[in-house]
C-alpha cells in the first residue's frame, strides 16, 4: 500500500458500520462450518475469525500509542465456542478509544509502513469489509455490506492500494474481473484479488 491517504474523510464511523457487520457474521457462523476453507487460502474459517478478533486489536493498539505490529496477525487457541465472543470483546474494548479525533492525525505504525491513523482505519476497514466477505461466502451468509460503506471503502482503497504491485510483500492476490452481477462488496473483494 501505498501512504498517501484521504485528508477531508473520517472513517471511523464507517469502520464501525462494517465491524458491526462482520460482528453479526461471525455470531452466525454455525459450528460445525470453523474448518471449511474461505476465498482468502491463508485461513479456514476458524483461523479467519481469530485473524479478524487480531485485526481489531491491532487497531487497538495504535489506538494507544502502540505499534500495530506489537500485537498477532493471529490469536492462537481460541476454542470454536468462544471465537464470537473473542471478536466481540475485542470490538466492544476497541469502540470508545477511536472517539480522540486527533487519533486521526497522529502518525502510527500498522504492517504497511507509517501513516495518519486516518490511515490506519482505512486500511483495517477494507480489512474488514474483505474478510468478513470471505466469511460471509464460505458459510453461506449474504455476502453484501451495506452497498454504501462497500463503495465509500472501495472509492478510497483503489487510491492507495494500487492494482500493481501484488503479490510478494503486497498481502493481495491479483485484481480479479467482478462478475456482472457483483455487488459493492464483492467488487471490493475482487480488488483484493478475491474470487468465489
Amino acid at each position: 500500500m501505498t501512504t498517501s491517504t484521504p485528508q477531508q474523510t473520517d472513517p471511523r464511523p464507517l469502520y464501525r458500520d462494517a465491524l458491526g457487520w462482520v460482528r453479526g457474521l461471525v455470531d452466525a457462523v454455525p459450528a460445525d462450518r470453523y474448518g471449511d476453507p474461505t476465498p482468502c487460502t491463508d485461513f479456514d474459517v476458524r483461523t479467519l475469525v481469530a485473524h479478524l478478533a487480531a485485526t481489531v486489536g491491532r487497531v487497538y493498539a495504535v489506538s494507544i500509542g502502540e505499534s500495530a505490529l506489537s500485537r498477532p496477525a493471529l490469536i492462537e487457541g481460541i476454542p470454536d465456542e468462544d471465537l464470537a465472543a473473542t471478536f466481540g470483546r475485542a470490538v466492544d474494548d476497541l469502540d470508545p478509544l477511536w472517539d480522540n479525533d486527533e487519533l486521526l492525525d497522529s502518525t502510527v505504525t500498522v504492517p504497511w509502513g507509517e501513516v495518519p491513523g486516518r490511515g490506519a482505519v482505512w486500511g483495517y476497514l477494507n480489512e474488514a469489509l474483505v474478510h468478513g466477505w470471505d466469511l460471509a461466502v464460505a458459510t453461506g451468509q449474504d455476502a453484501e455490506a451495506d452497498p454504501a460503506l462497500a463503495e465509500a471503502t472501495f472509492a478510497v482503497i483503489v487510491r492507495f492500494l494500487p492494482a500493481q504491485p501484488r503479490g510478494g510483500p503486497v498481502p493481495f492476490g491479483q485484481v480479479v474481473e467482478p462478475a456482472a452481477d457483483a455487488g459493492p462488496t464483492e467488487r471490493l473483494a475482487n480488488w483484493a484479488g478475491r474470487r468465489r
